[in-house]
């Protein structure tokens, strides 16, 4: 038998708030829920955003709604980026220029045409006898002043001590943080009953760290008249996520990596967990991404590709003198560019076995993701075929499970959903073709990066959570950005629009969550609904094991329903274990048949197979 990934937790912190237990689905579709969840809702992000008052005063609700999702950038201030211009200095009519300058601020190499006077110990004049080429600090507005940034208040570095960690993996530490607090299980259970080898830990960062404490700061120091810190180079890299959850986190010694592929970096990432566990190498799972792109630099260089909405471009959009922020992101609609967003977002993968053994919330499962490359291109960012490829793929393999009728009738898709121009043509059509093909005739659409922006990385993750609110609470996202679908839009066989899709939790059994990456990284994952997944495994394992797995699940919610309230209050604190644990190979007990680590306690089996044995003697 073949084990199903199903997902146990999940968790992290995008634009919408915190994303474990629905929250963050919970803001996106928060017009249209009962006050009850409503109300949930806005305590948590009132929590998290440090808000003092009430959560139900209007004043209150009001301040964290224009607080949240895609809005004005409030990480830097927009009107004063710094920047050096160059210019060429020359004395008045040609003259030598003199000045004064400290000495110890000479340069080292000393120009040829500087002509340099000691006026004491701490002075000298220079006087050049040419022209000088020099670079002035300067300041300018950005063009683009939208951007989907986490809840205001919000400060990941404050919860633990982030010894000037750039700010991507601040994020990481809270987003794993709360992926593993949200299973309910104690991860010291899982240590008990897993082997050290059968953990495994996916995840990355699409730009790597950019900001100050990471490669940006490293590449600007020279520049700046800085020298680079010792842990910049370090923590600037891409897998860096990764390695922080192993190493400050769940403390792992199991499989690690960091699939990297652009915008489909989180299902890259989901794929490797969900092969190890389908093969049985790989018991738990934690796969996920983490971004933080929102820096003057980064959205200079995407504006100056054409990639995002300019301020300018959405004002001649709306006829109007005034950037509605707000609805920046307009996917299928007539658009201008993305709108680059920061999030967290990790899953929590268990094999069906393990996860009815520990009673684990069953939140839903991802059987496969399928990845294709789009082959030759015209250029990198051009659009390809590859996703025909993934997206039929996913669609063939969801029709095996549930039928022909099923995949009409019981699925829907989260689209990519960028809100460029490129995008609402190339992927409307690969939808609507593929939709023609199956026989699905008004196939919804949901593009959540109207709510959150583009967060690359993880921003797959941001779809495959909205999935799961959406398996909770039966209403698939609208895209409330948009208020027509663009004439060059394919949609004859899609359902498109502002307004939320109410369906019955129950009538949903598939999701596809797809992906076009940049360069050509297409990937589209299938997720299966809660009630799909534990017919499934009924027929696996019998009803009677899934009723014992209803018993153990009530202590395992109640744990975790505790852990959420304590992150409503605003109480609860990442996990990050520096120093703790810290093992040396004398620490280890081993022979030629097992390896036993301190703090497990299955040994890690050293009797391997030949995988190739029908080769050798």
């Amino acid at each position: 038998m073949t084990p199903l990934p199903v997902i146990a937790g999940f968790g992290g912190i995008n634009p919408a708030g915190r994303v474990s237990f629905h929250h963050a689905y919970r803001r996106t579709v928060i017009d249209v829920l009962g006050e009850h969840d409503a109300a949930e809702t806005y305590r948590s992000l009132a929590g998290i955003m440090k808000v003092e008052g009430d959560a139900s005063d209007h004043a209150v609700r009001k301040y964290i709604r224009n607080n949240t999702l895609v809005r004005r950038i409030g990480l830097f201030d927009p009107e004063e980026i710094l920047f050096h211009r160059s210019a060429t200095l020359t004395g008045p009519s040609g003259n030598e220029l003199t000045f004064v300058i400290p000495v110890r601020q000479l340069p080292d190499r000393v120009p040829e045409n500087w002509s340099v006077k000691e006026l004491s110990d701490d002075t000298a004049e220079v006087s050049i006898d040419n022209r000088t080429e020099v670079l002035l600090p300067d300041r300018r507005a950005s063009r683009v002043t939208s951007a989907g940034q986490v809840p205001t208040g919000f400060d990941p570095g404050a919860l633990y001590p982030s010894r000037n960690h750039p700010r991507g993996l601040q994020l990481t530490v809270y987003g794993a943080s709360d992926a593993v607090h949200s299973i309910g299980i104690d991860w010291k259970t899982l240590r008990r009953l897993v082997p050290p080898d059968a953990f495994a830990v996916y995840s990355g960062s699409a730009m790597g760290q950019l900001d100050q404490n990471g490669l940006g700061g490293m590449l600007q120091a020279p520049m700046m008249g800085k020298r680079p810190t010792s842990k910049q180079a370090a923590l600037g890299l891409c897998e860096m996520p990764t390695d922080f959850i192993n190493a400050y986190i769940l403390g792992s010694v199991g499989s690690t990596g960091a699939v990297i592929g652009a915008c489909a970096t989180f299902l890259y990432n989901l794929k490797q967990g969900i092969d190890d566990i389908r093969s049985g190498h790989r018991r738990v799972a934690l796969v996920g991404g983490a971004e933080a792109p929102i820096t003057p630099e980064i959205i200079e260089g995407y504006r100056i590709m054409g990639a995002l909405t300019e301020d300018e471009a959405l004002m001649t959009l709306d006829g109007t003198n005034e950037v509605d922020n707000r609805r920046a992101c307009r996917p299928f609609s007539v658009n201008a560019g993305f709108t680059l967003a920061e999030a967290a977002v990790y899953v929590v993968l268990m094999d069906d076995e393990l996860a009815l053994e520990l009673g684990a919330e069953i939140y839903g499962s991802v059987p496969d993701v399928f990845v294709n490359a789009d082959g030759f291109k015209k250029s990198i960012p051009s659009p390809g075929i590859g996703n025909y490829v993934t997206m039929a793929k996913a669609m063939a393999t969801a029709r095996s499970l549930i039928g022909d009728d099923g995949l009409r009738e019981r699925s829907y898709i989260h689209a990519h959903g960028t809100g460029t121009p490129q995008n609402r043509v190339t992927e409307s059509e690969i939808m609507n073709e593929l939709a023609k093909t199956f026989g699905i005739t008004n196939w919804p659409v949901a593009a959540v990066k109207a709510y959150l922006g583009h967060t690359l990385a993880p921003a797959s993750g941001d779809q495959l959570t909205s999935a799961l609110g959406t398996w909770k609470y039966g209403f698939i996202p609208g895209i409330a950005t948009i208020d027509h679908i663009a004439d060059d839009v394919h949609a004859s066989h899609l359902t498109i629009g502002s307004g939320h899709i109410e369906r019955p939790p129950e009538s949903l059994d598939v999701a596809f969550i797809n992906s076009k990456g940049f360069g050509g990284n297409n990937a589209t994952g299938l997720a299966l609904s809660p009630t799909l997944t534990l017919k499934m495994l009924e027929k696996r394992h019998g009803r009677d094991e899934l009723l014992a797995h209803a018993r153990r699940n009530e202590s395992v919610r109640e744990k975790a329903r505790d852990y959420d309230q304590q992150a409503c209050h605003g109480e609860a604190t990442p996990i990050y274990q520096f120093g703790e644990g810290v093992l040396e190979g004398e620490d280890l007990d081993f022979n030629d048949a097992t390896i036993q680590i301190p703090g497990f306690e299955q040994p890690i089996e050293l009797n391997m197979p030949n995988p190739f044995a029908d080769m050798t003697d």
